[in-house]
């Protein structure tokens, strides 16, 4: 590397293959901040990594996340839908966990009852 040029093509190469806001499809956040630990968040998302990963789910991503804000409602989990759209789920569980990875991510059924709107 000699020139500005080529330090300037390098770095947009880079930001190229680093672009993580512009991936496709569904992206699942589990809120693991202290109070989400507290209540149970490491199962949650053990369960929902499990999962996405038994049925081959290649367009899903799990990550995790600092507090989302409402302790007293962990462990929360949010679905941010490819159109935009979010759904946020509180008093997570496991087995929890795995009926939201069928019916809302597989299947494209919101399961309510689990959502902050049932149980605000």
């Amino acid at each position: 590397m000699k020139t500005l040029a080529e330090l300037a093509k390098i770095r947009d190469e880079a930001k190229g293959k680093i672009d993580l806001r512009g991936k496709k499809g569904t992206r699942i956040v589990v809120g693991m901040a202290t109070c989400g630990i507290a209540a149970g968040a490491r199962p949650v998302l053990l369960s929902l990594v499990e999962e996405v990963k038994k049925r081959n789910l290649n367009d899903v991503e799990v990550v995790q996340t600092g507090c989302i804000g409402v302790c007293r409602l962990e462990p929360i989990v949010e679905i941010y839908e490819e159109n935009g759209e979010k759904v946020t789920y509180v008093e997570m569980t496991p087995e929890k966990a795995r009926k939201v990875i069928a019916d809302h991510i597989v299947n494209g059924k919101v399961v309510s009852e689990y959502t902050i709107g049932a149980n605000a």
